[in-house]
Order: C-alpha cells, then structure tokens, then sequence
C-alpha cells in the first residue's frame, strides 16, 4: 500500500525529537542500575549525509558493554538489503532515522536484550516519498527465568494493545522467525517484537506505535536487570555466557538487517559493531550436560512458546 503523503520536513523533526528523548533515557536508566560506569558519546558524520551521536558504556559494575546509538543518515541509493524486498525502491535516494540499542550484561543471570526503532524514507526525482516504521525489541538470556519471560512478553503484548488484539501475535510471530539462526537451527533467544514496512495505519498512527514499543522497552528491562544482578555467579557461568555470545554475534554479521544495512550504505562501522560484546567464546561441537542448567536453556526456552 503506498503510505498517505506527509511534511516530510516536520516529520522528521518530531521523529528526531523523540528518538533523541528516547536514548537520553535508556541511557540515565543503564547508568543508574550500574551505578558506576557513564557513557561515552561520540558525534559523526555520514559521508553522503547526516550523522548520529554513539554512546557506548565498557567495563562497569552490572554491564560489560552496552550500546546506545542515534543516526539519522541520508544516501544517494537504497542497499541491497533494504531493496531485497523491495525492488521497486533500487536507486531511490533515502533517510534512514532510528535508535538502536545493545546491553550485554556483566552476570551471565541478567540477559543480553536488543531494542531499535527507525523510520526510513525513500524518493526519487518527481515522485512522491515512500516512507516507513520498524523496530522491535528482543530479549536473549543465558540462564533462563520464566517469570522473566513472562513479564518481557506482557510488556510487549501492552506496546500493542491500543492498536489492536492481532497485533501482538503478529508481530511475537515475526520476532520469533527474524531472529531464528538457520545453519544452527535455534533461535537467537525468546524473542518479543519485530515489524518492518509499517505505513498502512497512516504516519500519526504508526508514529504513535513506534513510540509505544521505544518506550515499553525501559518497562520490560529494567525490573529485569534490577532482579538478577545481584545473582552470585562463576567461572562456569561466564563461560557459557561467552559461548552464547557466539550466536549473537553469528546473528548479528550473517543476517541482521540493521547491520547490513549499515555497512552496505557506508555507515561508520565503529557505530555499527557497537552490537557485538566484548568477550566471546566458540567451542567445538560443545554439548550441555544432561540436566543441568545450561541444558535447560535449549529445552525449555530457545524454542517459539506462547509466554502469556
């Protein structure tokens, strides 16, 4: 469906306003559940246009790394990866604006999450724009907690609710097949929400909808990483930790659109790869012990499941 026409000048400007609102606070909340570590940002420019502000936090109390990033880049051609589905956009000129967010906790007990949210627009000379909203937010844990998940869900499906009783299990169902690793045949973690082309609700309303995840998100992780960092943890523990790790970064550079779209668009790679953790492990043919912990995550969480 080709979206309604909008200013896309003032769009712009009330997407930018939130989106800038929105880092300013994932990052006060990150800082204060670490309470030790601050984040370091950093301000660029993109070569064909526009540019973003990085902020990165290392080493701290509760969280090894964590990334909080804003963009707003502009280009002369669409990549592939954003074109693959749509051939019709090839060689359209583009703005992409988004917030993307990657926490890869210290304890192996509080679980790596992921949130982004964009809007992308794409022209060409005498034509009218074709515009749209994604994002999602994820979560992947290490040792599983199923009030957690519980909980992780429940914010995800109340993201959804004013917009209607279909749209949770749509969207839960994309997130589980997005982020779904093909040549290890699991998912990346338990999942939460993922949509991608959304113009058909008009922009008001799925601005609104965007919003509503981008803010959701703070709701679903924080009691979360408020519950468990305080969980006492060993060398086993960390171990695994960094052996899943090595899914998300084989996630991350085989099949994330986000990344793709980033380097094949001539993004600044220091803010791209921000996703990836600062430790990780890969062990060759590695197999849990029956009945342990570890076990557990593959039997009892990494699978599709209906959560509330």
């Amino acid at each position: 469906m080709t979206p309604e026409k909008i200013d896309i000048g003032a769009s712009i400007i009330l997407i930018k306003d939130y989106l800038h609102n929105l880092q300013n606070r994932i990052c006060a909340f990150l800082e204060v559940e670490d309470g030790e570590a601050t984040f370091e940002e950093d301000q660029w420019q993109h070569q064909t246009g526009g540019g973003g502000r990085s902020r990165v936090l290392v080493g701290g109390r509760i969280l090894e790394k964590a990334g909080v990033n804003f963009s707003h880049v502009q280009g002369i051609q669409l990549p592939p990866s954003a074109t693959a589905k749509r051939p019709a956009l090839a060689g359209c000129h583009f703005q992409a604006i988004g917030v993307s967010t990657v926490i890869h906790p210290l304890n192996p007990y509080i679980p790596t999450s992921h949130m982004n949210v964009r809007f992308l627009m794409a022209e060409k000379p005498g034509a009218e724009p074709i515009w749209w909203f994604g994002g999602g937010f994820d979560l992947t844990p290490y040792y599983g907690f199923e009030e957690d998940c519980v909980h992780w869900h429940q914010m995800a499906k109340e993201a959804c609710e004013p917009y209607g009783e279909a749209v949770y299990p749509h969207y839960k169902k994309q997130c589980d097949e997005y982020f779904y690793l093909k040549h290890r045949e699991e998912p990346r973690g338990i999942g939460g929400l993922f949509f991608d082309d959304l113009n058909e609700w008009g922009f008001q309303h799925s601005f609104a909808f965007m919003r509503n995840v981008g803010d959701h998100y703070i709701k679903a992780y924080q009691p979360i990483v408020e519950k468990r960092k305080t969980h006492a943890y060993g060398e086993r523990e960390r171990q695994f930790q960094c052996y899943r790790r090595g899914r998300y970064v084989e996630f991350n550079l085989l099949y994330d659109r986000g990344t793709l779209f980033g380097l094949q668009s001539g993004g600044r790679t220091e803010s791209i790869l921000m996703s990836l953790p600062p430790q990780v492990e890969w062990k060759y043919n590695w197999q849990p012990e029956p009945n342990s912990e570890e076990e557990k995550l593959y039997k009892n969480f990494l699978m599709p499941k209906d959560w509330i």
